[in-house]
């Protein structure tokens, strides 16, 4: 996903800078280069620097010559061929992989022992980050005595050159760029896993930038671009938390479920499209938007993804139960990944202050939040016999057992009831998700649309739609999950904006 190829590093060496035009030269440098005078000022000016430092600028393709003899014009500039990082899949997977960039002065005094110098390029961001240590090459050097003829007569010291390691992940580079082409005009999260082993398959978050912009340096301009783009690209989406709507009614489900609160034929009656508990709540209501003549069972309330009847469930579960076997499943933990998740959480006091607060939890609104990669960790135990996988993203050889981040998290009586309920999301045509039914294949999904308010009352919040699905067919040996997540969806079908798109991934996948 990143190899190494020749470019040309422009740097300035302070030692032959001529200090009469120097002013001049560096606004013409500036300008040639699209950075900022400030910017090489302070490069110039760090504490590091000396005469004989050779202080990097950016770096540019071999092909852009008539820039190169502009520049080799200016007293001072140094041009090098180097190996830099080149991204063959340039937005796709940026935040992924991030990038390297030169080192900075507050880098270089922390890592300086470790053998860094001013001209070392470090990795800043993404996978680049994480795995720094493994993946740069380290100098190696020989101190010798030499006699009068110049031959070597004793070695002193001796270290060798290690190169960098090549890392092999569990992506599937096609997968990676499906996702991503489907949805770089939204803002979106999207991870991909294999539900039984734990290979993160895809990790996705739009809208992005390129690595090698970064890699090579970056212009004013692109940085302006990017830094003013109210989309946020530089915002890595899947590593944050959101509201799972209804995409939060299998877990609330599965909880019920397992500790035997109510049965999934069990009859809730019906509420009609707005229901409270008793006139102790007021005038706070739950409301639905749909409406059913069937039972009001857990596969037909799944289906229509009936709020009432979720928020039944967590009633019937109870604060305390449910904010412990939240916990149970990863709640408030810092889950354990090459890179930093922000935790999922269900209250901002980390328990249930009130019955409507629980109520509205049971589907996913009040104060829950959800971490995509969380989400499909939570979703593999349906997929899994009840047992939540752990990801994991470098490749491993012959892998004989899973590795769970909670084994047994539910029972694989209430994982069987919940995959096959949200096969008939699927597959029946009033469920939610029809639309992403796919000829030939079995699939388990559920949508959620989650309202962003100020207040109930609130008539201009935003929506954030999901789409959570795997493949549930025993008949096929491709294993698939996806948790997709797009924000601002009013007005442009909440939910169900997700399905086509998904649907695509699964026809060709």
């Amino acid at each position: 996903m990143q190899a190494n190829k020749q470019h040309h590093r422009l740097a300035l060496y302070l030692g032959k800078i001529n200090e009469e035009t120097k002013e001049t030269d560096i606004k013409k440098v500036a300008e040639l280069l699209d950075i900022s005078e400030e910017t090489i000022n302070n490069s110039l000016n760090a504490s590091y620097v000396k005469e004989d430092t050779f202080v990097p600028l950016r770096t540019i393709r071999k092909t852009e010559q008539a820039l190169k003899n502009k520049l080799l014009e200016i007293k001072g500039i140094m041009i090098t061929d180097v190996n830099e990082r080149i991204y063959p899949f340039s937005e796709a997977t940026s935040h992924l992989l991030g990038y390297v960039q030169a080192i900075n002065e507050e880098e270089l005094k922390e890592k300086r022992h470790e053998g860094y110098k001013a001209s070392s390029v470090i990795g800043k961001t993404g996978l680049e980050k994480a795995y720094e240590e493994r993946l740069r090459a380290k100098d190696g050097y020989e101190i010798y005595i030499i006699d009068d003829s110049s031959n070597k007569v004793k070695t002193l010291a001796y270290k060798e050159k290690v190169n960098g390691e090549d890392i092999k992940l569990t992506i599937d580079s096609n997968l990676q760029k499906k996702l991503y082409e489907q949805f770089k005009e939204d803002k979106s999260a999207n991870v991909a896993i294999n539900p039984i082993t734990g290979e993160v398959l895809a990790l996705v978050s739009t809208p992005t930038f390129d690595s090698n912009d970064f890699s090579l340096g970056l212009t004013n301009n692109k940085w302006n671009e990017l830094t003013q783009n109210e989309a946020k690209p530089l915002f890595n989406r899947y590593l944050a938390a959101y509201a799972p709507g209804s995409s939060m009614k299998p877990i609330t489900g599965a909880i019920g479920l397992n500790l035997a609160t109510f049965t999934a034929d069990e009859d809730f009656g019906r509420s009609g499209s707005r229901w409270r508990k008793d006139e102790s709540w007021g005038d706070f209501y739950v409301s639905t938007l749909t409406t059913y003549s069937e039972p009001a069972n857990f596969t037909n309330a799944l289906i229509y993804s009936d709020n009432i009847y979720f928020a039944k469930v967590a009633i019937k579960i109870g604060k305390e139960n449910f904010a412990k076997e939240l916990k149970k499943i990863g709640f408030g933990e810092n889950v354990e990944f090459i890179q930093n998740i922000e935790k999922s959480t269900f209250s901002n006091t980390e328990k249930f202050s009130s019955e409507k607060q629980l109520a509205d939890s049971g589907y996913g609104q009040a104060q829950v939040l959800i971490n995509p990669i969380h989400v499909a960790m939570i979703y593999s135990s349906f997929r899994n016999g009840g047992n939540i996988i752990m990801p994991y993203l470098e490749y491993k050889e012959n892998v004989q057992e899973p590795t769970y981040y909670k084994a047994e998290a539910f029972s694989k009586e209430t994982a069987e009831t919940i995959k096959n309920a949200m096969i008939q999301v699927v597959e029946n045509k009033n469920g939610t998700a029809h639309k992403a039914k796919v000829e030939g294949l079995t699939i388990a999904g559920k949508t959620g649309t989650a309202e962003i308010k100020k207040s109930k009352d609130d008539k201009e919040g935003t929506e954030i739609g999901w789409f959570n699905s795997f493949i549930a067919d025993d008949n096929t040996d491709k294993e698939l999950l996806i948790i997709s997540m797009v924000e601002d969806v009013k007005g442009r079908g909440g939910s169900h904006y997700l399905l086509e798109k998904i649907k695509n991934i699964y026809e060709n996948y």
